[in-house]
């Protein structure tokens, strides 16, 4: 068995998307022990912002005729893909950035869509995988705060990993992690603490989940 792990956290220490992950995949190495994990951090090894484009031109050149980017782009975008579809099961871990999608996450499910195997009209590019996306969220954004609906992250990230890519999709989420960080927040000390302990109790049912094939 193998389990795909992405980590769009542009931090490694102190990242709190990345401690929920890490109980996702304790759990599933704990059914699959001395199973292979498949790693990529696109937060630390970012992926290059121009291969995009470059990809996306490629599909309108003679293959014969593509210039070394353009082949080079489509190349990754192909070992990206093949990391995908050869997992038996995928974690993600992805962070709310100023009130939306990783800008890192977002160039790897460009990337992604450009190869011919995630076209639009097929079955899905993840159809019926488990899939575990850890996502988190420095304040609240739930129905009834001041921030209610500044969340364009979260949305996305189900729409193009469940309805698009058809995944099997869970969706681990904590809010509040500033507290403690930002002072403005130290009224809801005690909220906070009781949303991480759900997290990682969600976090420790998904990741059993996962395991099971």
């Amino acid at each position: 068995m193998t389990l795909f792990r992405l980590d769009a956290s542009i931090r490694v220490e102190g990242s709190t998307s990345r401690e929920i992950a890490d109980i996702v995949e304790a759990e599933w190495l704990s059914v699959h022990p001395g199973d292979a994990v498949e790693r990529r951090h696109i937060g630390v090894d970012v992926l290059p912002s121009d291969a995009w484009p470059r990809a996306v031109s490629a599909a309108y050149v003679p293959e014969a005729d593509r210039t070394p980017e353009q082949k080079s782009a489509v190349a990754l975008a192909a070992v990206l893909v093949d990391e995908l579809l050869a997992a038996d099961a995928v974690l993600l871990a992805v962070p709310l950035y100023n009130f939306g999608v990783s800008q890192h996450f977002k160039t790897w499910v460009d990337l992604v869509v450009t190869d011919p195997r995630a076209a639009a009209g097929g079955p899905g590019l993840l159809a019926g995988k488990k899939l575990v996306l850890c996502t988190v969220r420095g304040g609240a954004y739930g129905a009834g705060t001041p921030r209610e609906g500044w969340d364009h992250s979260t949305s996305y990230l189900r729409r193009i990993l469940g309805d698009v890519w058809g995944a099997d999709l869970t969706v681990v989420e904590r809010e509040f992690t500033l507290v403690g960080v930002n002072p403005a927040l130290d009224a809801f000390t005690d909220e906070a603490a009781s949303l991480h302990l759900g997290a990682l109790a969600s976090a420790r049912e998904a990741g059993k989940a996962l395991a099971v094939a």
